[in-house]
C-alpha cells in the first residue's frame, strides 16, 4: 500500500467519516424502499384504493399521486445526500487528505 493511503488509512476521522456516510446513505436507502415497497404493496393488495379519484369529476386517481409522491422522494433524498455530502463529506475527506499529504511530504 502507497504510504500516502496508508496515512490516510491510519487517520480515525477517515473511518469516522466512512462509518457516518455509509449510514446516512443507508437510511437514505430504506427510506426510499419503504416508500417504493409501500406503494408496490398497496397496489397488490389494496389496488381500488389506488383506482379512486382524488375527488368526484376528476380524472386524476390517488395512485398517480402517489406513484408522482414515491418519485419526489427519491429526488429529494437524492437531493438531500447530494447537499450532505458536498458540505460536510467531501469538506471533511479533503481535509484529510490534505493533513495526509502534508504528513506524507514531512517524513
Amino acid at each position: 500500500m502507497h504510504r500516502l493511503y496508508r496515512l490516510i488509512d491510519e487517520d480515525p476521522r477517515f473511518h469516522a467519516l466512512q462509518r457516518s456516510r455509509s449510514r446516512f446513505a443507508w437510511s437514505l436507502v430504506a427510506l426510499v424502499l419503504t416508500g417504493y415497497y409501500s406503494f408496490v404493496s398497496v397496489i397488490a393488495f389494496a389496488p381500488a384504493l389506488f383506482a379512486r379519484a382524488l375527488y368526484e369529476g376528476t380524472t386524476i386517481s390517488i395512485g398517480l399521486l402517489a406513484a408522482l409522491a414515491v418519485l419526489l422522494l427519491s429526488i429529494g433524498l437524492t437531493g438531500l445526500y447530494i447537499v450532505r455530502a458536498n458540505r460536510v463529506f467531501d469538506r471533511l475527506n479533503r481535509t484529510i487528505v490534505d493533513d495526509a499529504r502534508s504528513r506524507f511530504e514531512h517524513r
